[in-house]
């Protein structure tokens, strides 16, 4: 139970309601049993979102250099977790021409001395000029009503958001602005993760459509969505500098600060 101030009708007070709080756990990614990364993530859809970041990340090429993802709870005490807070390993069984690269890039980044930018080990390794997606002869079609259409109806598709307040989402819409598929998270980029994971599931990375988020338009997010060959990003906030740099050099088409009945096309 929370006291909640402020709201008409209220006594001074407060008033005692039920809340609702939103799951934030670790997430470790293990490659071939080489742990790779810890994340905070919403613990659902943990496989799609294992799958999306191995992907979006650059780890692997194609869904197919993927033999199998599992789930496994944490040893709390091994991992030296606190009381009451669960984790999760998730294991990925990784080709081995993407394993060898992905222990390229570990000793890499052992070896290094870092810059201090966001995390990682120099300026390279921030990937900003990732490489420029193909034509689409469709891609036009990802125009102000379809993106208006495909943000009204989100909100309804985030139930965990409509009873925490507190998380993001990231949706698939066809050409027309149907929403077809949404993934919540507390991270915008594990709920960009996830749905990259649930596309290349389901094979329709390739498919004519274009992604929807809860959040400004980064140059990460551009990133991610540019490393696996989607071609048109909507957000509901103002994208970045870089963000607009990143996906020009891309060719990818974005769209930002999409509130009805306005949107801004940063990049045609």
């Amino acid at each position: 139970m929370v006291r909640v101030y402020g709201e008409p009708g209220l006594p001074p007070e407060g008033a005692l309601r039920p809340d609702m709080l939103a799951q934030e756990v670790p997430v470790a990614l293990v490659f071939n049993g080489i742990s790779h990364a810890v994340m905070m993530a919403t613990p659902e859809h943990l496989d799609d979102f294992a799958l999306g970041f191995a992907l979006s990340e650059g780890i692997l090429d194609h869904a197919q250099d993927c033999r199998g993802v599992t789930l496994h709870m944490a040893d709390p005490s091994a991992a030296h977790l606190p009381e009451g807070v669960a984790g999760v390993e998730a294991h990925l069984e990784i080709s081995p021409r993407s394993f060898e690269r992905l222990k390229h890039r570990r000793r890499s980044i052992a070896g290094r001395t870092g810059c201090g930018v966001c995390g990682v080990e120099s300026f390279a390794a921030l990937d900003m000029t990732p490489p420029r997606l193909p034509e689409r002869d469709w891609v036009w079609r990802v125009d102000l009503p379809a993106v208006l259409r495909a943000f009204s109806g989100l909100q309804a598709r985030q139930p965990h958001n409509a009873l925490s307040g507190s998380l993001h989402a990231a949706g698939w819409a066809l050409l027309d602005g149907s929403l077809v598929h949404v993934c919540e998270d507390v991270g915008r980029h594990n709920a960009l993760d996830k749905l990259i994971g649930w596309l290349a599931r389901a094979g329709r990375l390739e498919e004519p459509g274009f992604v929807l988020l809860s959040s400004r338009g980064s140059h990460e997010l551009v990133r991610k969505c540019a490393r696996v060959g989607l071609g048109a990003l909507a957000t509901i906030s103002a994208p970045t500098a870089t963000g607009v740099q990143v996906a020009e050099l891309a060719g990818l088409r974005l769209w930002g600060l999409c509130r009805a009945p306005r949107g801004v096309l940063y990049v045609p």
